[in-house]
């Protein structure tokens, strides 16, 4: 305290800017006695020399002192200059001059960008008290676009949380917005009812697989939440948290925030280095607490839409047969593949079937609309119910006709596409029923390639069906079946794509594995729905 009562600002660095030596030397004798720290220059030049030096070594004065009548260049240009630049354009500026001032020269100043005029000589005390206020309304000004700047990293985070789709891509972008918010290497853990961890990293030690001081971090997550709901805040020290969790082989305390849902099912953290954050500053806290609430609010749909996924996986997995367990058709020879969706997809219904009938051998590929759990299980519905059509009928018309009329009987909501081949071994002669599905590309022998002119409505929708397409196929001959999803692409007419998938399979190697192994290789790779493809050829 200065013996008059007013508060010191110990530790401010002034910039005093004057050609007349006694000038600065007085001014620096009154602001040295206040406690202040004082850097004097004669010029503008010189200024802005120093201030250039200073912001790379990033030791800014707090306030500049700047005289209206410097040799090569006027107060107010040095001004103009300093708030030109961004990183300097904060820095307070008091002007003063010893001459006589008009109203309008104190107005150029501050319209100049000054934040104070001075006239001197001045008491010590009303120097020291502009110095005073011009720091203060700068660490005002600053302190709110920081927390401006804060509460903008804060949005733009949780945004990010909630486009997730899926919970490691969750655990990613937490982990990016908790880093960004505190400057600091994050580690983010998910963890869902089965107590399966998802780890996102960012700006430290990438997450790997099966790292030992990630998993040990991850239970003593759990161990932490155990019993608990809400949000809290809490410092594990070196010896208790995993060394090497956010820098590889290194020993550091950790700052975790851990978010409960309701329920107590879900569990998030944020986890950063004690000493790389704000120590117990209440708005540091809060804004990580609002990043955590966002994050288990996120993680909560995604984790049961995971459950839900592997439910329908398991569903669609256990009624399609392996490949090693198609049942023995004499006389043809046949390939599938079944890929599911990308994990940020959703689950769909789509289906294979290969059956041996009275009249030969009938073939399935189709497509349950939708993609749910729903879906799924209506697939096993079409898939049971053509094996029990086709003990007592073989043709693809029928059969299509009779699944028709079970979705419009018992899912009056839902409708398929599904493509049926009826083919006869001896012959090969092959019936082709349509229902809204990519007609077979049949592959010739020499490179050719053409989809069967096959066509029909959707099943569910109760419209008359058209009659047989009929082909036949050599014995170098290969048909091929798939469902949509190997091809469609968002934004791409479904014609083009399946020209492109001609114009492949034409070149694609010979054999029934080659070419589906070549047709996953170029289409099938990350792609937002299931995938189905059959490929057969006479034996």
């Amino acid at each position: 305290m200065h013996p008059s009562g007013t508060q010191q600002s110990p530790g401010t660095t002034v910039l005093v800017v004057d050609d007349v030596a006694a000038s600065r030397y007085a001014m620096g004798a009154v602001l040295q006695r206040a406690g202040h720290r004082v850097v004097p220059v004669a010029s503008g030049g010189e200024a802005l020399i120093e201030l250039d030096v200073r912001l790379r070594d990033g030791t800014l004065p707090d306030v500049a002192l700047v005289d209206v009548g410097l040799p090569d260049m006027s107060g107010f240009e040095l001004c103009r200059r300093v708030r030109a630049q961004p990183p300097m354009a904060a820095l307070p500026v008091v002007h003063f001059s010893a001459a006589a001032t008009a109203p309008g020269d104190r107005c150029r100043g501050l319209d100049a960008g000054g934040d104070a005029y001075l006239t001197v000589p001045a008491e010590p005390l009303e120097i020291q008290a502009v110095v005073r206020a011009a720091v203060r309304g700068a660490r005002r000004t600053t302190g709110a676009e920081t927390a401006v700047h804060r509460l903008t990293l804060l949005a733009e985070a949780v945004i990010t949380v909630q486009a997730a789709r899926c919970p490691r891509e969750l655990a990613t972008a937490a982990a990016d917005g908790t880093a960004r918010l505190t400057a600091s290497p994050a580690v983010v853990f998910v963890v869902g009812p089965d107590g399966e961890p998802y780890r996102g990293t960012a700006r430290g030690r990438p997450a790997t697989t099966g790292g030992d001081a990630h998993q040990a971090a991850a239970r003593l997550v759990s161990r932490l939440a155990e019993g608990r709901t809400g949000v809290h805040t809490t410092v594990v020290p070196a010896p208790l948290w995993p060394a090497g969790v956010f820098r590889a082989g290194v020993e550091e305390d950790a700052r975790l925030t851990v978010a409960t849902a309701q329920d107590g099912r879900t569990t998030v953290c944020l986890a950063t280095p004690a000493r790389s954050t704000a120590t117990g500053d209440p708005a540091d806290d809060g804004l990580r607490a609002r990043l955590a609430q966002a994050t288990v609010l996120a993680a909560e749909p995604l984790l049961m839409y995971q459950v839900e996924r592997h439910v329908a996986l398991t569903l669609q997995r256990s009624f399609l047969p392996r490949p090693h367990k198609l049942p023995h058709l004499p006389g043809v020879d046949i390939v599938v593949r079944y890929v599911p969706a990308s994990e940020q997809a959703e689950i769909g219904g789509d289906f294979y079937a290969a059956l041996r009938t009275r009249d030969g051998v009938l073939t399935a590929v189709g497509d349950v609309v939708g993609h749910s759990l729903d879906a799924a299980t209506v697939m096993v519905e079409i898939r049971h119910a053509l094996r029990a059509y086709c003990v007592d009928e073989s043709d693809p018309v029928v059969l299509a006709t009779r699944l028709d009329r079970m979705l419009q009987e018992y899912h009056p909501d839902i409708t398929a596409t599904v493509c049926l081949t009826l083919l006869d071994p001896g012959s090969g002669r092959v019936r082709i029923a349509n229902a809204g599905h990519i007609p077979p590309l049949i592959l010739r022998d020499g490179g050719g390639a053409a989809y069967a002119d096959a066509c029909g409505p959707l099943l569910g929708l109760g419209l008359e069906r058209p009659p047989a397409t009929e082909c036949r196929l050599r014995r170098t001959d290969r048909l091929l079946m798939i469902t949509d999803g190997l091809i469609e692409t968002r934004g791409i007419p479904l014609t083009t794509s399946m020209e492109q998938l001609r114009t492949a399979a034409a070149g694609a190697p010979a054999g029934l594995d080659g070419l589906c192994d070549v047709l996953l290789g170029c289409f099938g790779q990350d792609r937002e729905d299931d995938i189905a493809m059959l490929a057969l050829r006479l034996g």
